[in-house]
């Protein structure tokens, strides 16, 4: 059997650094105008880009001028590779970054800018689809260049230089030019749907309709976070400090019975708390059938979310045929075999489309009622809900980590833990009562996630 192919996205963009981007349209939005705008279709862009990830193992590979990588990384996060443009005109860029993708292994890569803002994952995907059959895929724009170019290693020695060569860029021409010198050198092509790009002053138009339309989705859709807790003092804090500073958004803490300062210190933070002492499952149902959010996002205590968790959930899940999503999982350790653990973690997520509850799961309300929340069962509710929730879409795998605390493994030992979560599973697969594998959980670990 063939192995799947590599695929690499590789993004050109500049730091939004002000007088430096966006030079053409200064005259009419300013310095920092044109440095916000650059920002705001980067960033509309990478959403874009999250919803591909989550359904194809593409890497990501951030070209950029400007900044430096601890800039871009701030601004964008460290889940990309990030690498500064090669000197020279925009065909030897290009050509760097191509060859670049290749030595490192790529069998197909696709090249786009952040200034086509009616690009969909759909368009992606029938890119780097396409490459499986042709040589070379191009997206044509508006004004008679391309906004998307996507090669084959097998024919990436062939194409180059003769494809980026003899082009007058930023003219009508570059597409025709591009296409003409593809059929003199046998290259088959691709073409996809045309998109209008954003250069000049009559440009806006497109991006302020796409803008406007995304900034309506932000804005509809209310998140509330639902912590389920049990003496929590020590970490109930940490968690939701960080939350408050997201947008439109409720917490709801609750509370099963704790008898350490938990609650306390969670109505110090002017947070909602429900106390009931019924079961998690019970807890996180009561806490959803007060919830006012149209999304619902489930949170250890012990987890911390990344920066801008809210827009990462929002983008993910205005994806077409998403029921679900959760983040990736990172352990706040530096022992190395949770590395290893931390990547079986994600690779479940991605491709079993199985995460757990540490890795912070995400659901529209609607569809959560709708299903019947979580099972009244003492363990494994977040299992069997994503089992039932994957049954009516895709569940999304944000490419960002959540942290969450190694004190589960740190009590009774990483591989002890490991063996037990495996063994937890097993007995759940074969039809074993939940309640037997509860009291199985405890006998062998002597803890219980809380």
């Amino acid at each position: 059997m063939a192995r799947n192919q590599v695929e690499r996205l590789i993004v050109f963009t500049r730091y939004p650094k002000p007088g430096r981007t966006k030079t053409r349209l200064i005259p009419s939005l300013g310095a920092e105008g044109a440095a916000e705008l650059q920002r705001r279709m980067t960033e509309h862009i990478l959403s874009k880009i999250s919803h591909l990830t989550a359904i194809r193992p593409v890497s990501v590979e951030i070209r950029y001028e400007g900044g430096s990588e601890k800039l871009m990384k701030t601004w964008l996060g460290a889940e990309y590779i990030f690498c500064p443009q090669s000197p020279g005109d925009l065909d030897h860029r290009m050509g760097r970054a191509f060859e670049a993708a290749f030595n490192s292994g790529v069998d197909t890569a696709v090249m786009i800018g952040t200034d086509i803002p009616g690009i969909t994952v759909d368009i992606l995907q029938v890119a780097f689809n396409s490459l499986h059959k042709n040589d070379l895929v191009l997206g044509p724009a508006t004004d008679g260049g391309y906004y998307l170019i996507g090669l084959q290693k097998t024919s990436f020695q062939h194409a180059i230089p003769q494809l980026f060569t003899g082009i007058s860029w930023s003219t009508e021409s570059v597409l025709n030019d591009s296409l003409e010198t593809a059929k003199k050198i046998g290259l088959t092509y691709t073409l996809l749907k045309k998109l209008a790009d954003v250069d000049r002053v009559e440009d806006l138009a497109v991006w302020q309709k796409i803008d406007r339309t995304s900034a309506s989705i932000a804005k509809q859709e209310k998140i509330s976070i639902i912590i389920p807790t049990l003496n929590e003092a020590d970490h109930i804090v940490d968690t939701i400090t960080p939350v408050q500073r997201g947008q439109n958004l409720e917490i709801i803490v609750v509370d099963g019975g704790s008898t350490d300062a938990t609650v306390d210190l969670a109505k110090s933070l002017d947070v909602s708390v429900i106390q009931m002492n019924s079961g998690r499952a019970r807890q996180m149902n009561a806490a959803a059938a007060t919830a006012s959010g149209g999304i619902l996002l489930f949170l250890h205590a012990d987890t911390r979310l990344p920066e801008k968790f809210d827009e990462h959930i929002r983008r993910a899940m205005d994806g077409a045929g998403i029921a679900a999503g959760a983040f990736e999982l990172q352990v706040d350790s530096p022992i190395a075999t949770f590395r290893i653990i931390e990547r079986l973690a994600n690779w479940r997520s991605r491709r079993l489309q199985m995460p757990y509850g540490d890795q912070a799961i995400f659901v529209s309300a609607s569809l959560f009622h709708q299903i019947g929340g979580f099972s009244d069962i003492p363990i494994m509710e977040d299992f069997e809900l994503m089992r039932r929730l994957a049954k009516q879409g895709h569940i999304v795998a944000v490419p960002v980590p959540v942290v969450t605390s190694a004190r589960r493994w740190s009590k009774a030992g990483i591989y002890k833990i490991w063996l037990i979560n495996q063994i937890v599973i097993v007995t759940y697969l074969i039809g074993i009562p939940p309640r037997k594998i509860a009291r199985l959980y405890n006998w062998l670990s002597g803890l219980r996630d809380k």
